[in-house]
């Protein structure tokens, strides 16, 4: 079994990695290497912030690194937060309800978003590979649902559940990082083979 490290301690994001790759890798997130420092995410787009992680990690442990930059444009809000979303507010909490705040008012027509993610495999030799993702709705009025992270619980989709409403199974189907990650698969699964 190969291993990969996912540069990442959100451990929402690693049971969905590990959900969709299965027993082909052993999937070792960013708190097995307490010894690597934060990467600090100052990179202007969600390609360069996952590169700059992938290639931190890929370099510092030997091992394939995968990393992600995600976030969620509000096209009321001309694409806000973007790639800015993690650092909207100081919590999940507080960011929901500093756009709850911003949109209030804002009929539904005009509250259309999408989640956006840019996955980067990098290979300790310096190569890397990207991937996109993207999953359309909107921002409801209130949050809803147990599941899920982030802003899961106030992004509709287009069947009426919000993400937090969705099963483990159902939102990797569905979503951005879903999306993503499935187009990296074939190159995973070739590694994970050995070829």
């Amino acid at each position: 079994m190969r291993t990969l490290v996912f540069a990442s301690s959100n451990k929402g994001k690693i049971a969905e990695l590990k959900a969709l790759l299965g027993d082909a890798w052993d999937v070792k997130s960013a708190s097995d290497f307490p010894q690597i420092p934060e990467v600090d995410e100052d990179r202007d787009t969600f390609e360069g912030n996952a590169a700059k992680k992938a290639h931190t990690f890929a370099r510092a442990t030997g091992v394939w690194a995968l990393a992600d930059d995600s976030g969620l444009e509000v096209d009321a809000m001309n694409g806000r937060p973007g790639v800015y979303s993690a650092r909207y507010a100081p919590t999940e909490a507080e960011r929901i309800e500093k756009m709850l705040g911003e949109l209030q008012g804002v009929p539904d027509e005009k509250r259309t978003a999408r989640f956006r993610c840019v996955l980067c495999l990098a290979f300790p030799d310096g190569t890397e590979r990207f991937a996109k993702g993207t999953c359309e709705g909107a921002i409801g009025h209130a949050p809803r649902g147990t599941h899920g992270f982030g802003y899961d619980p106030i992004f509709v989709l287009p069947g009426g559940k919000t993400m937090s409403e969705l099963t483990r199974d159902e939102k990797a189907g569905l979503s951005h990082r879903g999306h993503a990650f499935r187009k990296l698969k074939t190159v995973l699964d070739e590694l994970a083979a050995g070829r």
